[in-house]
């Protein structure tokens, strides 16, 4: 990588082996800096032939890491979260200038270490059973192993949690991994990979490959990776399946959403103005799998609710993500920033809902940069593309319900399945919902907040498998059973 004056020192060639690869056969990419829109780095990508020599050392380094022992293994782990968390600001940083996140929320790189640090206990603590069979003496043994090596497909927008998620279970189960992040967002993961090596993991054990479509699909349909574990979107994911296919290589996916907010009128509505302000359009710019883009409101406080819904997304301030102060950064691309204006322009041809505040792009200081008002429209119906197509930009949507029945049945109204969220007083009320709610994590009066302790993952088109607990680890590993007969 050729950094500039825009980015912070980090030296971004591949990572195959140890060793790290300036020229490879995909090319390089020019990265670009959402906030100004301007180059900050070049990064070499990954072809074929790379991910070829990738799996190869990868599975030379899963056999050095099977024989250490277990409590060696795990130390290591250890060791690896203390050195992430030495190099938190950097990681940071990084994060910004990866994808435009504010600096204010950006240190998801402490994720990575919790995660890390949970899976590291857990290296030790990977049982099998014996369980009782026919015969009388026979000994039955359900053992737990890993697949040997595995691919891990980041997506951009927060690629150090994914680090944290996927790759520390995945090691955990004594997998060696290639980590492909986007081409958009590589520089934070090829930094993590050299702290792998920095904290003593065997060389190879974890190697990153930055990679465009083609070395992607040459990473998901190679031979000897046992699984695939990607987090993106729905049309990706649809190609990775059917890459997948290929060798019948099992996929976890953990995909996009269409989050419903619900907030009944016994609901600290001041509260639920600002989780769901931050939920939905601010935080990230509303490019997160996790946003909140439909809230549903009950009719008796609907008023009052937009109103304080609407002034807590104007105050919130936008520009530069490396002031402290940013709460709402640029979206990712060019690219994005048009289609997301896109979206808002036929939302308002097509009278989907009122729009009350946003729906512009950003000029003066912030002209260079891709930056979009965070937008809001209200009285939306839930049937329009705007309230059932993933925006992936800083747009909500507001809709009024009746009744709890209307709410729940408004909110499952959707092919989405990966987050919802009730803002009530009633703790009966939040139990009762929330079981009816078709949704793999629901948040009650709080905004999202992934924990390595939680399984998290989707119903419906929003993915399967799970990331987090023992749920995320078993992920990692196959189950053998072994028989001894014993007359």
């Amino acid at each position: 990588m050729t950094a500039t004056a825009s980015s912070p020192a980090l030296s971004g060639a591949l990572l195959i082996g140890g060793e790290r690869i300036t020229a490879a056969s995909g090319g390089t990419y020019e990265h670009v800096y959402p906030g100004t829109g301007r180059p900050n780095a070049t990064i070499p990508m990954a072809g074929e032939s790379e991910i070829d020599r990738a799996v190869d050392s990868a599975w030379e380094a899963h056999r050095e890491w099977m024989s250490y022992p277990v409590d060696r293994r795990r130390d290591l782990l250890f060791a690896l979260a203390d050195v992430v968390r030495d190099h938190f600001a950097e990681l940071t940083e990084l994060n910004v200038h990866d994808y435009g996140v504010p600096v204010s929320v950006a240190g998801n790189s402490v994720l990575t270490e919790r995660f890390l640090r949970y899976y590291a206990g857990y290296a030790d603590k990977t049982h099998g059973a014996s369980t009782p069979v026919a015969g009388a003496f026979d000994v039955n043994l359900v053992e737990r192993e890993p697949y040997g090596v595995v691919g891990v497909i980041a997506p951009w927008n927060g690629p150090l949690v994914v680090a944290g998620a996927a790759v520390a279970p995945a090691l955990a189960a004594g997998n060696a991994v290639i980590l492909k992040p986007s081409e958009l967002a590589s520089l934070a993961p090829l930094r993590f990979g050299e702290l792998c090596i920095e904290a003593g993991l065997p060389l190879g054990l974890v190697n990153v490959l930055p990679a465009g479509p083609a070395g992607g699909d040459a990473l998901v349909r190679h031979p000897r990776v046992g699984k695939i574990h990607f987090t993106g979107g729905q049309a990706t994911a649809q190609k990775v399946l059917q890459a997948a296919s290929h060798n019948l290589t099992p996929v976890t996916a953990e995909l996009g959403g269409k989050s419903a907010y619900l907030v009944f009128a016994d609901a600290d509505l001041d509260m639920a103005a600002v989780i769901a302000a931050h939920q939905g359009p601010i935080t990230q710019a509303g490019q997160s799998c996790a946003c909140a883009s439909r809230i549903l409101v009950e009719a008796s406080v609907y008023v009052r609710f937009v109103e304080k819904l609407v002034a807590t997304v104007q105050a919130a301030k936008i520009g530069d993500p490396l002031q402290s102060d940013v709460m709402l950064g640029p979206v990712i691309t060019e690219a994005a920033a048009e289609r997301i204006l896109g979206v808002i322009d036929r939302a308002v041809s097509e009278r989907a809902g009122d729009l009350v505040t946003g729906g512009r792009r950003l000029g003066g200081e912030l002209a260079s940069g891709y930056y979009i008002e965070p937008t809001i429209f209200t009285n939306v119906d839930n049937r329009s593309s705007l309230a059932q197509t993933e925006t992936f930009g800083p747009v909500a949507s507001v809709m009024p319900f009746g009744d709890e029945a209307e709410a729940v049945r408004i909110a499952n109204d959707s092919r989405y399945g990966l987050n919802a969220f009730v803002a009530t007083s009633n703790l009966e009320r939040a139990h009762r919902v929330a079981r009816q709610l078709e949704a793999g994590s629901v948040w009650v009066n709080r905004h999202s907040d992934i924990e390595p302790q939680g399984p998290y993952g989707g119903y419906k088109q929003s993915g399967f498998g799970r990331t987090g607990g023992v749920e995320g680890l078993h992920e990692f590993l196959q189950v053998k059973n072994i028989r001894i007969g014993m007359s």
